[in-house]
């Protein structure tokens, strides 16, 4: 493959970062569920829900379902770059790969079931459509704690990368060590129907959603950055021999 064919899909995978957050406010938004119901919400309330935001939940899934493929280029891209940190494929670049491609599942497989609820929410029993709202939910925020090992993955790359020219600037590595931290909360919404850890909570909901935006924000930005400075070493790379070959010898 050609190097400017290459580092142009590099740019394209980084700039899907912006898809990727774009299309899942829209879907979220399109569902009725950026804000969380209540934990504490009686059968009915549930039912009425489904049945409000019947079109919205199967609109959003599909959106969901057409921009989750995207998150495997942009993890790739980052991987990449992290693998210009170790000089090859090692433990740091391959845990972001991983941890990344399980990711999306916690955005496909809970906005299957809700839609599976709100699909024909009158054939089914209110026990039934009470379940299938909490596995959503739990599923949905609880999820937030498997990118932990993926932003600390980048974070521990960034810091650790002592060559003149860093990959990654040490304030983005700082930055995914505690976003990495704001995550974790959700891991708790297991536990409680009520207060902070709740699925709506400020710490296991908000703050991890706020930590998300924060880094789907700031990645693409970096990476951008990465892959220009990874064609501009390209470029002298090709140079040096050429000027070698073409120095007079007296």
């Amino acid at each position: 493959m050609e190097k400017a064919t290459y580092f142009r899909l590099e740019r394209l995978s980084a700039w899907s970062g912006y898809l990727l957050l774009v299309a899942f406010y829209v879907a979220f938004a399109c569902a009725g569920i950026l804000s969380p119901i209540s934990p504490t919400m009686g059968q009915q309330g549930i039912h009425d829900f489904l049945v409000h935001h019947h079109t919205g939940i199967l609109v959003g899934t599909v959106i969901i379902v057409l921009a989750v493929p995207f998150e495997y280029p942009y993890v790739v891209v980052t991987s990449l770059q992290l693998r210009r940190i170790e000089g090859g494929w090692g433990l740091i670049s391959m845990l972001q790969l991983l941890s990344g491609v399980v990711a999306p599942v916690g955005f496909f497989f809970p906005m299957a079931i809700l839609s599976a609820a709100a699909f024909r929410p009158g054939q089914h029993s209110l026990d039934v459509l009470s379940a299938m709202s909490d596995i959503f939910w739990l599923m949905l925020v609880g999820n937030a704690c498997i990118q932990v090992l993926q932003v600390w993955s980048i974070a521990f790359g960034a810091l650790i990368d002592k060559r003149p020219k860093p990959v990654f600037p040490r304030w983005y590595g700082w930055l995914n060590v505690v976003l990495g931290v704001l995550f974790i909360p959700g891991a708790f919404v297991f536990l409680t129907k009520t207060g902070p850890f709740a699925w709506n909570g400020l710490l296991a909901y908000l703050i991890p959603n706020l930590a998300y935006l924060v880094w789907k924000l700031s990645t693409p930005i970096v990476l951008l950055r990465a892959i220009k400075g990874e064609a501009a070493e390209e470029v002298a790379e090709q140079a040096e021999p050429v000027a070698s070959g073409g120095a007079s010898v007296p």
